[in-house]
């Protein structure tokens, strides 16, 4: 290599090059964004303190809502299938693999009442979260804000706030003084608390149903409602429609079928709830090419695409599940897993909300008794009660659970501090179990 004279000489001007020790810069502590603390994402969170590795080994998990059983196998079956097939081992489309979209077209178009657009209107994403998280991106500027129903989904805060948007609760209602099973229909939206929560920045309003951890189904009445706010004050709606195949005793009423609101709602799916695969992280939207176009520029640029091979057996779930009649099987299945619970709270003789919909139910624990020198860990005291509670009842009855208050801002945390919150999408076998378990709760009631 040749160097000219006068690179020589900068060079030996110079010297050489030592790489700063870097033993010698004092250790400081790097600057996070603000935006994890607004979103919740620094404090330990109720997943991480009600988690398995925390609890006993014989602890029945009804905590967490994922299932304790295989997706159908005819779906496995395809996704080995699909793992052996090249193509399918690589990049999808970002919009999503076609077959997929075609089999979501075939099954939502007429739930829809419209011709649905593979190309502009079905947006496939990596789970319903990352969709979700999308729209907030493509859709949310600085201080933007967002109204949610309390309880809400504990992933809504921190997508809204990782986009700079500004969350606004409106609790939903339990009926007071409630005694026995009371329907989750009875959760009410106040709609002067809604109207008031309106301001100029209203961006987006997320509509739950059913509802999760609620189990309400909304009615027509309560999405007309919010669908003339809606529109009166030109508001995007996220219908979070996860749950859609878990509708056991009403109409399932879908807020993009109103009139006027197709062209302002994005409706959120996801393959995980509808066939027992919460950890395929596949889902997907649908709206109007005005919410889905931006919302695949976000997309593209979080994660490029989805999974790729269990997209096909997903697609394939789709296109069988008709011939099939697999979601009225499955609908049946629940119905007997929820009947398994609701009989052991009735026994209990605790308040507890008959869910109209997907697979929680809220038992009222206020009435559950503990020792006030309980060896609680450090990371439930200090937290509402609900989550003392909940502890008491994994560690002394052997049944996990997950605290309400979680699901509440801090302001409206004590409206949640009542119940604890059980999954029933667990096999028949580990709910029979739970149900023995809970005997022992008798004594602690008062």
């Amino acid at each position: 290599m040749l160097i000219s004279p006068l690179a020589r000489r900068f060079f030996f001007k110079l010297g050489p090059y030592h790489p700063r020790n870097m033993s010698t810069i004092p250790a400081r502590a790097l600057r996070f964004s603000s935006r994890l603390e607004t979103g919740r994402a620094l404090a330990e969170d109720v997943w991480s303190i009600f988690n398995v590795a925390n609890l006993p080994a014989d602890c029945i998990n009804l905590g967490q809502g994922y299932m304790n059983f295989a997706p159908p196998v005819w779906v496995k079956d395809a996704a080995v299938e699909a793992l052996n097939t090249v193509a399918c081992n690589h990049y999808s489309h970002p919009k999503g693999r076609l077959r997929l979209r075609e089999a979501i077209k075939k099954i939502y178009s007429p739930e829809l009442h419209r011709d649905l657009d593979v190309e502009k209107e079905i947006l496939i994403t990596s789970g319903a979260n990352e969709g979700q998280y999308a729209v907030f991106t493509a859709f949310l500027d600085e201080d933007d804000e967002v109204i949610m129903f309390e309880p809400f989904f504990d992933q809504y805060l921190p997508s809204v706030t990782f986009n700079g948007g500004k969350p606004v609760y409106v609790p939903l209602h339990p009926p007071v003084n409630a005694t026995g099973k009371f329907s989750s229909d009875e959760w009410k939206i106040d709609t002067e608390e809604l109207k008031a929560a309106i301001t100029p920045r209203t961006k987006m309003i997320i509509v739950n149903t059913p509802h999760n951890p609620v189990g309400k189904v909304f009615t027509k009445e309560e999405l007309e409602m919010i669908a003339a706010l809606a529109q009166e004050h030109d508001i995007l709606v996220m219908a979070d429609e996860v749950y859609d195949r878990l509708v056991f005793d009403r109409e399932h009423i879908r807020i993009a079928n109103l009139p006027g609101m197709w062209e302002r709602t994005v409706t959120v799916g996801s393959a995980g709830k509808s066939f027992a695969a919460t950890g395929w992280r596949v889902g997907w939207l649908i709206g109007p090419e005005s919410i889905i176009r931006p919302t695949l520029a976000a997309t593209t640029r979080i994660v490029f695409c989805s999974n790729s091979p269990l997209q096909e057996a997903a697609a394939v779930g789709f296109e069988q599940v008709q011939e099939r009649k697999f979601f009225e099987i499955q609908r049946a299945e629940y119905i007997e897993r929820r009947q398994i619970l609701t009989d052991c709270f009735d026994a209990l003789g605790l308040p507890y909300t008959y869910p109209e919909g997907s697979y929680f139910i809220l038992l009222d624990i206020s009435r559950v008794q503990f020792p006030h020198d309980y060896p609680f860990p450090e990371s439930v005291l200090g937290r509402g009660r609900d989550f003392r509670a909940c502890w008491f009842i994994a560690i002394e009855i052997g049944v996990s659970s997950i605290p309400v208050s979680e699901f509440y801002c801090v302001e409206h945390a004590n409206i949640g501090e009542v119940f604890g919150r059980f999954a029933f999408c667990k096999d028949l076998d580990t709910l029979k179990r739970a149900a023995e378990c809970f005997k022992k709760l008798k004594q602690y009631i008062v």
